[in-house]
């Protein structure tokens, strides 16, 4: 019998090839899997599984994960409030890294003796998918036909073509990554240091101007409704996706570390994280206390970049995760925003746990909870050990 090989299939000419190679090159039994993470249609998984199908495979499958990316990945992107270098909400990598995880775990199943992926020797993913295979499958040994072999787009197609598989592609002006947590954009402007997108390259074009204000509920750091009617977070998330794309909001360009130690820069549309985690930000700034906030922005900065390097195995993630939940007790309410072509605005928050409240004072006018008597003293005792550093050091100098 011949032994089994899962590849992670995408249906385009990398993955094609590979199915082709594991098949006649290795005499493997190839069965191909697509993990959805929200970012392909039923239409477009139909037409992936149509490609596998012709090119051969022993089975195709489709591993629907997108509830589970959320509760295991995404919710803590939001209550992190994780955004690379201040800039990039982790559109693909967190995608990329529950992908392989979720392919791992489809390899056990199909008890598989290999398992391949179409990444090149030059990205990140490449080294996501290698490290939680090693991680999850330390028995089952990894091929990569691409970036072993090192073929040109044209050497693919050619050997397709030899193999009796017609394929010819025009090569895409712009590779386009959509997922349930935004959309990366590649091109030659994202090559160099100087160059912006131009409008043709983003997928959603801006097609509202006219602003309008929603109102996001939010139950203990998670989106669970908008306008006050009650959504699940998935949907509310595909919701405001929806609303917010259209005006251009969440457009940007990332530029950060990879994994293998070189700069890149990446475009991406992603109005509904950009939308969430602002929104959800500012809630916590009136619900939470100063040194909750200062310890979530150390954590969630450290959870969002070990997430984005693949270590997303590590027990350490388990443990900042406990923390960031138990954070979010009292982040609950809703938060008021304004919706204008290329940003979005807070207008405010409403909600029972705002530590803002009049009751104890209006900050630069009124108190209720303290004297002049008391600022007076405790102003002596806050500043007291720094007082007598500058006396000491003077008489020192």
């Amino acid at each position: 019998m011949k032994k089994k090989v899962v590849l992670a299939f995408s249906g385009g000419l990398d993955t094609s090839f590979c199915c082709i190679y594991l098949a006649k090159d290795r005499d493997l039994e190839v069965h191909t899997v697509i993990v959805n993470t929200g970012g392909f249609s039923d239409q477009e998984l139909l037409e992936i599984e149509q490609k596998a199908i012709k090119l051969g495979v022993a089975s195709h499958a489709v591993v629907d994960e997108t509830s589970a990316y959320y509760e295991q990945c995404l919710k803590y992107l939001v209550f992190g409030n994780v955004l690379k270098n201040g800039t990039y909400p982790l559109s693909v990598s967190a995608e990329r890294v529950f992908q392989a995880t979720a392919i791992a775990e489809y390899v056990k199943k199909m008890g598989a003796d290999y398992v391949a992926h179409g990444s090149t020797g030059a990205g990140n993913d490449q080294v996501r998918f290698d490290m939680i295979f090693n991680i999850l499958i330390p028995e089952v040994e990894i091929i990569t036909p691409i970036r072993d072999l090192r073929f040109s787009r044209e050497a693919e197609i050619e050997y397709l073509n030899k193999h009796g598989i017609e394929y010819s592609v025009q090569k895409a002006q712009y590779s386009i990554n959509k997922g349930l947590w935004g959309t990366s954009v590649g091109g030659k402007e994202t090559l160099t240091s100087n160059e912006m997108l131009p409008e043709s390259a983003w997928p959603t074009p801006v097609t509202s101007t006219e602003p309008i204000t929603i109102r996001l509920n939010f139950t203990k750091g998670e989106l669970t409704g908008i306008n006050d009617e009650p959504l699940n977070s998935v949907t509310a998330i595909q919701k405001i996706q929806e609303i917010a794309q259209p005006f251009g909001i969440g457009r940007d360009v990332h530029v950060g570390d990879t994994i293998i130690g070189i700069k890149g820069r990446v475009g991406f549309e992603a109005a509904a994280p950009m939308v969430i985690i602002k929104a959800h930000h500012t809630l916590e700034k009136h619900t939470l206390t100063k040194w909750q906030l200062s310890w979530k922005d150390q954590l969630g900065s450290f959870y969002g970049n070990w997430l984005h390097e693949g270590q997303f195995h590590d027990p350490i993630m388990r443990n900042i995760e406990a923390f960031l939940t138990d954070t979010q007790s009292s982040v609950s309410g809703t938060v008021i925003v304004e919706l204008h072509p290329y940003r979005s605005v807070i207008i405010g928050i409403e909600s029972e746990y705002d530590l803002m409240s009049n009751k104890f004072g209006s900050y630069g006018e009124m108190n209720n909870s303290w004297t002049g008597e008391d600022v007076k003293g405790f102003s002596k005792i806050f500043g007291n050990q720094t007082m007598i550093w500058h006396k000491v050091n003077q008489t020192k100098s």
